[in-house]
């Protein structure tokens, strides 16, 4: 069945492979990529970097035409997008898991964004409420920051107001502002 002219056929391209993303994900999954969209947005204000939410093809090789859609990307060098696409090195990824996509973000996508020099990337998971934030150090990455959400306010590990900032930016968000509905 071939898709109307309205409709948006999602999916990404890897090692040659076409992987569908299509339908989109649950509600959950938007709102919690749309919350840290907006928050780096709003860091970005007097910025030259953009920040996309899951409108950009990310080409990440020269030798193919491969690409991956991140739920989040910074682009910083404008001369690098060519129509929907960004042909440079982002600054900043986030992807937020779905049952669909878990394992290629987990896996194949984190390797991809390691070995493109993608100095900061985040995996939120909606249904955990947590988030693992990696840097690349000498050319791997570490996690050095995960937090799954505690917003009990009698537990001793609440964390509802945990600060998060972007290491490249002076953009900070909380685990409140990430996890809202």
């Amino acid at each position: 069945m071939l898709a109307s002219k309205r409709e948006r056929i999602r999916d990404e391209k890897i090692n040659g492979e076409i992987f569908n993303m299509s339908p989109a994900p649950n509600f959950r999954h938007s709102v919690i990529t749309n919350n840290i969209n907006c928050a780096i947005k709003a860091g970005l204000k007097d910025s030259l970097c953009l920040v996309f939410m899951e409108n950009i093809d990310y080409k990440y090789s020269k030798e193919s035409d491969d690409y991956l859609e991140p739920d989040i990307i910074i682009c910083c060098d404008r001369n690098k997008i060519k129509g929907n696409s960004y042909y440079g090195t982002p600054k900043f990824v986030a992807e937020t898991l779905s049952p669909s996509t878990a394992k290629r973000d987990r896996g194949v996508k984190k390797d991809i964004y390691e070995a493109s020099g993608v100095e900061e990337y985040w995996i939120v998971s909606p249904m955990e409420r947590a988030v693992e934030i990696y840097y690349l150090k000498n050319g791997r990455y570490e996690i050095e920051e995960s937090y799954i959400l505690d917003d009990d306010e009698t537990s001793e590990h609440y964390n509802l107001k945990q600060e998060i900032t972007l290491r490249a930016f002076p953009i900070t968000m909380t685990l409140e502002d990430i996890f809202s509905f």
